[in-house]
């Protein structure tokens, strides 16, 4: 009986195991949903429920509570290509609305061009029906760096335009791709970007240049500022702040990395450009960020969180001095490669995606 026991409590450790785990004497990681499809970005409508963006095409509700998830139908046309970076990108709930990024095919045809766009729907639960507010032009054909991450702040929606891979076109200021764009909620561009308070050749709705493919981007509630991450070449990863009107160098400046094939791309910085906060060299392929507040963790509030895919870690900045940031690494190497991370607004729990599945980072 006492054998039978003891190899009854071991299947339960095992299978339990797979689930939850310690990662030190104060942290856990628990498994809330598998077998998701490429999950992309999550947002919380309410304090029970999220909505979950797969790059493959589709929308998920999940119910915190009863770890149920259902799809959500809408009628957005998006690359599902496996081969592309584009798909359904980030998505975020705002005032009783469901804005999201994606890659839309602007022709329906094999090799059509495509194109980082912004559409946004009412909260409807049987069907979100769409429209774009935002179209990043010109269309590219090209299946690389989309960006994209959206943040909302006083009724303003930033949003991040990756260089879609042709370098030098993210200092062409006639053209969205390498941008950071500024819109109002109807898609409208405010009349205090660039464009029309510099007297500039700024597409309208451009707030800042100069960036290869921004995937994180976070609203800090104790300085009133928006940060980003951007992922590099061959290294030069970096966080920054986002500042109207200004360059962050790319193509220019390579923060640090080389082209894929090792040649040199530029200096690391230099004057006249946009200084990131911190860098990698080499790159740890940086995607979402949150400048955390919360009660669960206090430790970290202040901080930014910073998740990565090729080390696979979650990392926390301290840039209150900006002549000492200091990174910690939380953890690495545990649930793959991490492509959000979200603060739950009542608790302060951490929710992160991560290879095909939907984590809950909390103490013990």
């Amino acid at each position: 009986m006492i054998k039978i026991f003891s190899i009854l409590n071991f299947i339960i450790f095992l299978f339990c195991s797979k689930y939850v785990f310690s990662l030190n004497n104060q942290y856990k990681l628990e498994i809330l949903k598998s077998n998701l499809s490429s999950p992309w970005s999550l947002t919380f409508i309410n304090n029970n429920q999220a909505l979950i963006s797969e790059k493959t095409g589709k929308i998920k509700l999940f119910d915190i509570q009863t770890n149920k998830i259902t799809e959500i139908d809408h009628n957005l046309n998006v690359i599902g290509d496996k081969n592309s970076q584009g798909g359904l990108l980030d998505i975020y709930f705002y005032k009783n609305q469901i804005f999201i990024s994606y890659s839309e095919k602007i022709e329906d045809k094999l090799f059509s061009p495509s194109t980082t766009s912004i559409a946004k729907a009412n909260l409807d639960l049987s069907f979100l029906d769409f429209k774009n507010i935002f179209r990043a032009n010109p269309p590219i054909r090209s299946p690389y760096h989309f960006g994209s991450r959206i943040v909302i702040h006083n009724d303003y929606l930033y949003a991040s335009v990756g260089e879609r891979g042709k370098g030098m076109i993210a200092q062409e200021t006639d053209k969205h791709p390498g941008s950071i764009i500024r819109i109002r909620l109807d898609g409208s561009a405010p009349k205090d970007n660039p464009h029309f308070t510099s007297n500039t050749d700024w597409l309208s709705e451009i707030y800042q240049i100069g960036i290869r493919n921004p995937q994180g981007i976070s609203y800090s509630p104790f300085d009133d500022k928006i940060y980003i991450s951007n992922h590099g070449a061959k290294g030069g990863d970096w966080f920054g702040e986002v500042k109207k009107g200004e360059n962050y160098g790319w193509k220019i400046l390579g923060w640090g990395g080389t082209n894929y094939d090792n040649s040199e791309i530029g200096p690391k910085w230099q004057p006249g450009y946009t200084k990131a906060i911190y860098y990698w060299v080499p790159s740890i392929a940086v995607s979402a960020i949150s400048i955390y507040k919360g009660k669960e963790f206090p430790e970290f509030n202040g901080l930014a969180l910073v998740t990565s895919l090729k080390d696979q870690s979650l990392r926390s900045l301290d840039f209150n001095d900006l002549n000492n940031v200091r990174e910690e690494i939380i953890f690495k190497n545990n649930i793959g490669r991490i492509r959000d991370i979200k603060i739950h607004p009542k608790n302060g729990k951490i929710f992160l995606l991560a290879q095909d599945k939907l984590w809950l980072f909390k103490k013990k």
